[in-house]
């Protein structure tokens, strides 16, 4: 922060619309931003699956509060699933690709902090998915974490 530039005290209420849909497909309503951070509520409603992405700057942290499902990670040679659910929460480092999909019956609904605050178009690179986008499947699963 430069020298008096003053600290922004941001209060937000979670829309009742989206506000995008991010470049996995997933719905995103924002939540409070700062200069070193942002923070989003992302949705991905029953059955669905995202499409596969890695970003090119940013680092995310993931916190789940709704549903079930599962998130694809793989950076370099370790790659894992994770089974998701209200209470668990991952990480979802720079230059990581992941995927996720909701295996519930009710919206897998988690908070995003993305940390810096999301720049833009271009940040989200496309990747080949674990899993098939348009039906979910994948040729061999391997073990979940939990």
């Amino acid at each position: 922060m430069s020298k008096g530039t003053q600290p922004v005290l941001e209060a937000k209420k979670l829309p009742d619309t989206v506000d995008a849909v991010a470049p996995d497909g997933s719905e995103i309503r924002l939540l409070a931003v700062s200069g070193r951070g942002s923070m989003v509520h992302c949705t991905l409603p029953p059955g669905a699956t995202s499409k596969a992405v890695k970003h090119r700057t940013v680092e995310e942290l993931w916190y789940f509060i709704s549903g079930a499902g599962r998130v694809w990670r793989k950076l370099g040679d370790r790659e894992e699933i994770v089974d998701v659910e209200p209470g668990w929460s991952l990480s979802i480092p720079t230059g990581a690709s992941f995927q996720f999909q909701n295996c519930g019956v009710r919206p897998l609904c988690f908070v995003i902090v993305t940390i810096p605050p999301w720049p833009g178009e271009g940040e989200a690179i496309p990747q080949p998915g674990y899993w098939d986008h348009d039906t979910g499947l994948s040729s061999s699963e391997p073990t979940p974490l939990h």
